[in-house]
């Protein structure tokens, strides 16, 4: 079953958060602000639900700076990458491209090394003493939607920290999470992984 280009643009592309005031220092946030700075490359595969319980999976190859790969299962004709620079969902069936900064997408909190994630976004309790939730909104623009990201406490993962995966509330009120399993930290992925072919008869060529 596949997502509509619409819902997948709400779960991987919500314009980034708003920078606020820092929060106060918590154990939680620096051990966040840890596992993002340890991690240089994540692969694993990942699980997307949207609000009317849809289901598609796939992998996903990340590497710091801005690099990431969405690759959806057979029969799914969509597919995300970002190349250090844009998020490109490409949708086969309709030969459609579109594109966004990485910057205005909630992904850079992932793919940037250097964003201060105190700046952007919250600890939030989460209810389990095994779990961080990292949540934020754009105060100015809630149209835009709220995101939380999800860790579970590993002793072995960077930081401590297990990226487990995000959960994004448009403003219609409609769900759409990304669970993750299987993840590598820090393994070999060439820069190949980030490139792909433009469907569009007069488009170029990646």
């Amino acid at each position: 079953m596949r997502l509509s280009p619409a819902v997948l643009a709400a779960a991987l592309a919500t314009p980034v958060l708003a920078a606020a005031p820092a929060p106060a220092p918590s154990p939680d946030l620096a051990a966040v602000q840890a596992h993002l700075k340890a991690v240089q490359t994540m692969t694993a595969d990942f699980e997307q639900t949207n609000a009317k319980g849809q289901i598609v999976s796939g992998t996903i190859q990340l590497k710091k700076p801005g690099k990431v790969r969405f690759q959806y299962q057979k029969g799914v004709p969509l597919l995300v990458v970002g190349d250090g620079k844009a998020l490109t969902m490409i949708d086969y069936s309709v030969k459609q491209v579109s594109r966004w900064p990485i910057g205005s997408t909630p992904l850079a909190l992932l793919l940037d090394p250097d964003k201060d994630v105190a700046r952007y976004a919250k600890i939030i309790p989460s209810g389990r003493p095994d779990v961080v939730m990292l949540a934020g909104q754009d105060k100015k623009h809630r149209e835009y939607g709220s995101i939380t990201v999800t860790f579970r406490r590993s002793p072995g993962a960077p930081g401590g920290l297990m990226l487990d995966g995000w959960q994004v509330l448009d403003a219609q009120n409609n769900r759409t999470t990304v669970r993750l399993a299987n993840q590598k930290f820090n393994v070999p992925i060439a820069d190949s992984a980030f490139r792909w072919t433009d469907p569009r008869p007069q488009g170029p060529r990646r």
